[in-house]
């Protein structure tokens, strides 16, 4: 390239634009050539810190991507490109706060571009605003009409937001383009229940001309097996979602006993006597605000129990967050792969418990207004109890519980993140049950009063009367508008997204009962570790 100091003056923008030119052809190590050309010229140049984070990007190196990112800002201001990357580096890290003030002060420049649009309303919908998100993915499609990610990105959105019949629309938009697309059959699949085996019938045909392994087709497998349940063939729906299991359970190279050592960890760490040792200085909430953990296995009705109590006028919902975990990894100070890990907790354990809740509030603050209660909605929280009872004296701890094969069942159909790799086999599922009983009879032992237990079945038999003592235990009058759940216009980016839509009803009580041969060695695995399932 020559010497840099005798570049000509056009020769900046030249390198700009072979960098851009370099970034659509994915070829980064031009990329960040042109980058150190350009910063080797002028190091105040926001070009040239810009390319070299969008290289950093590519690269996985978040936090040399955030700092060069950060520098291009600086040399410029005005760039709500880098702002937007910036924004997304935060997020990645978990630092959502900052990512949402950044959006917030750049969004309005957006208006033009459908791309960072699109991106700051991925953002927002990953930092759990997605009726923040809404608006720009709206103005992205309108300014690109037919682009597939955008599309997609607003029907997912529509769906967290109870606009079930924009997504619709939408995702038959995107499969009349692209009928072979598994996941957009998927996403259709979920918006109400099938009145006919046309969808079904479409579906298999794609998976008969199709030559994919098994593990490439679970989201159809899903699909049909969530159709043809809702047309009661419940035979054929448990071959496709055993299927499903059996293809996802091939790949994930994952043993369910490291979970249940996790658990075992807990119960041995987290004893009364730890729980009984002074908590130390323990932060107020912010603005007083006071959290209500809701927690249980997935699909146990953690999601219903969120959308009662946050249709009260003086709580929120700030959705399912991972912070409480985040923070446990922060002040253990072990490094892991691991998400979460027996080494972590024992760690935990012998650290100052304000620690935890001053950094949990911390990251949390960003979606706080000034109700005086919040939920935190991330059912897994169920393992972190004994730190929550321990960090907030005051805090709502609320414990859903449902029919187990009930609960395992609803599990075992439903596609999950990595995170909940033991639901894809019956063993599995068999297994961290036991594990995860054991692990709630622990928690009644320690916790005594402190734990609010719900049962699914007793809410849909019983709905005001559940209701009213659920609140009575929070400290709460009773409002008739907790009753009326599915006119919270909130939005859900749960499993139950679509669920929470409807009226209660006690079409999922019992309905294991459907598949009673199939779950007949799940049931044997749970009645000889003497859990009931009758």
């Amino acid at each position: 390239m020559g010497s840099l100091m005798t570049l000509a003056p056009g020769e900046l923008q030249r390198l700009s634009t072979a960098g851009r030119s370099a970034v659509q052809a994915n070829d980064w190590r031009t990329v960040e050539s042109c980058a150190a050309g350009i910063l080797g010229r002028d190091a105040t140049d926001p070009e040239g810190w810009f390319l070299r984070g969008l290289a950093e990007k590519a690269a996985r190196h978040p936090i040399r991507a955030a700092d060069a990112f950060a520098k291009a800002l600086e040399c410029d201001p005005g760039r709500y490109d880098a702002a937007v990357e910036l924004a997304n580096q935060h997020a990645i890290g978990r630092r959502n706060g900052a990512a949402a003030d950044l959006l917030a002060s750049y969004v309005d420049q957006l208006h033009n571009s459908p791309r960072y649009l699109d991106m700051a309303g991925t953002i927002y919908a990953d930092i759990g605003m997605p009726e923040r998100a809404w608006p720009l993915y709206r103005r992205a499609n309108a300014l690109q009409p037919g682009a597939p990610l955008f599309q997609a990105n607003l029907a997912a959105c529509s769906v967290y937001l109870g606009r079930l019949e924009e997504a619709r629309e939408l995702y038959q938009s995107l499969l009349a383009r692209a009928p072979g697309h598994q996941r957009n059959h998927y996403h259709l699949s979920r918006l109400g229940r099938a009145r006919d085996d046309s969808h079904i019938r479409q579906m298999e045909t794609i998976l008969q001309a199709s030559n994919l392994p098994p593990d490439r087709n679970v989201f159809l497998y899903y699909a049909i097996g969530k159709e043809l349940e809702d047309l009661g063939r419940w035979e054929q729906a448990f071959h496709y979602f055993r299927m499903a299991g059996d293809a996802v359970a091939s790949v994930a190279n994952y043993d369910v006993s490291t979970d249940i050592a996790l658990i075992d960890s807990i119960i041995e760490a987290c004893s009364s006597q730890w729980l009984a040792t002074r908590p130390g200085q323990v932060p107020a909430a912010a603005a007083g605000a006071r959290p209500v953990f809701i927690v249980g296995l997935p699909r146990t009705g953690t999601t219903l129990a969120e959308r009662i109590l946050s249709s009260h006028s003086r709580i929120q919902s700030i959705g399912e967050t991972e912070f409480i975990q985040m923070s446990l990894r922060r002040i253990s100070a072990v490094e892991s792969v691991e998400s979460m890990s027996p080494a972590i907790i024992a760690a935990a354990t012998g650290c100052e418990i304000g620690m935890l809740a001053e950094g949990y509030l911390d990251s949390v603050q960003y979606r706080l207004s000034s109700k005086p209660l919040f939920i935190d909605k991330l059912p897994f929280n169920f393992l972190y109890l004994g730190f929550i009872a321990k960090a907030w004296p005051d805090a709502g701890i609320v414990y859903l519980r449902r029919h187990p094969l009930d609960a395992c069942f609803a599990m075992y159909k439903q596609v999950f993140t990595w995170a909940y790799k033991f639901s894809y086999t019956l063993e599995g599922l068999g297994r961290y049950y036991i594990a995860h009983d054991r692990l709630l009879r622990h928690w009644r032992a320690t916790l005594g009063d402190r734990l609010i237990e719900l049962e699914y079945e007793s809410i849909v038999r019983d709905q005001e009367g559940e209701t009213r003592g659920l609140l009575e235990r929070l400290g709460l009058e009773f409002e008739p508008a907790c009753l009326e759940f599915e006119r919270n216009k909130t939005a859900s980016a749960t499993a139950s997204s679509v669920q929470v839509r409807e009226k209660i009803h006690s079409r999922s009580v019992q309905h294991w009962k459907h598949y009673e041969r199939e779950l007949q060695p799940l049931r044997d695995m749970l009645n000889a570790a003497g859990i009931a399932t009758d």
